[in-house]
């Protein structure tokens, strides 16, 4: 039962952070124009991944999508990338988590195939929440490089208008997307080992080997078998083993023994 609710609610993470991150790749505010130093402002002006947007005081809004791909800087480009596969794969981990769903039966698919799968999901989520994170983290370090590039060259009265841009709301949804595809994926990856089968135990039995059970003794001993019928030694006064005399000599019944 745990096992199926941690695979359970593993997909519904996953799913809502591979959601976030189409929703943060398709979104125009990935940068935002800084009002800090002049508050009031007939336009405003915002940047996404593909488009950029000029809002107006009247409340008209102008888009501009961007007409070239080799002029875009080579790190505008590479995080454009890391969201594209992030989201490619959080799709086909949504696809492979479907059939490895432990409540749902498809044919006579066993469960360790439904492991095998439960796993590479996880494996295909982790991957997109860190492609999603790093593109992410990769866009903010270009808007902070360019902020205080700009702060720079505002004080120093090289440039007396200058627009400079900070954080969007894009980017702590791709933030927040990003890590629910990790945490997802993780959730997956524990779920796999609870599908396991167990392994067979298998009991040691002992096996005798067939024919005769030979001792073996060290000495001047003869070889003896288990088996060898025991002698019977008969009980009586003639037959009696006699005993050793004082000087080591055998002595033997005398006929008057007999009598």
């Amino acid at each position: 039962m745990s096992t199926t609710i941690c695979q359970v609610m593993g997909f519904i993470v996953s799913s809502l952070g591979v959601a976030g991150c189409i929703v943060s790749t398709a979104m125009d505010m990935w940068s935002t124009q800084d009002l800090y130093d002049n508050p009031v402002t007939a336009v405003f002006q915002y940047q996404g991944l593909w488009r950029s947007c000029v809002r107006q005081s009247s409340g008209f809004t102008e888009c501009r999508p961007y007409f070239t791909i080799l002029g875009l800087p080579a790190m505008f480009q590479a995080v454009r990338a890391l969201m594209i596969v992030g989201i490619v794969l959080g799709i086909l981990g949504l696809l492979v988590c479907i059939f490895a769903m432990k409540c749902i039966r498809i044919g006579n698919m066993e469960d360790s195939a439904k492991a095998n799968m439960t796993l590479t999901s996880g494996i295909m989520f982790i991957i997109a929440g860190l492609c999603a994170i790093t593109g992410v983290s990769v866009f903010a370090n270009m808007l902070v490089t360019n902020f205080w590039m700009s702060t720079a060259n505002m004080y120093q009265g090289m440039q007396n208008v200058q627009n400079r841009y900070t954080f969007g709301s894009a980017l702590f949804v791709g933030w927040v997307a990003g890590g629910l595809a990790l945490v997802g994926g993780i959730m997956m990856c524990l779920a796999c080992r609870g599908l396991m089968p167990e392994e067979s135990r298998y009991k040691a039995v002992s096996y005798n080997a067939s024919g005769r059970n030979i001792s073996y003794r060290t000495g001047p001993y003869k070889v003896g078998s288990g088996y060898e019928p025991e002698t019977k030694t008969r009980k009586g006064a003639g037959y009696e083993e006699a005993a050793r005399s004082e000087d080591g000599r055998r002595s033997y019944p005398s006929k008057y023994d007999y009598v």
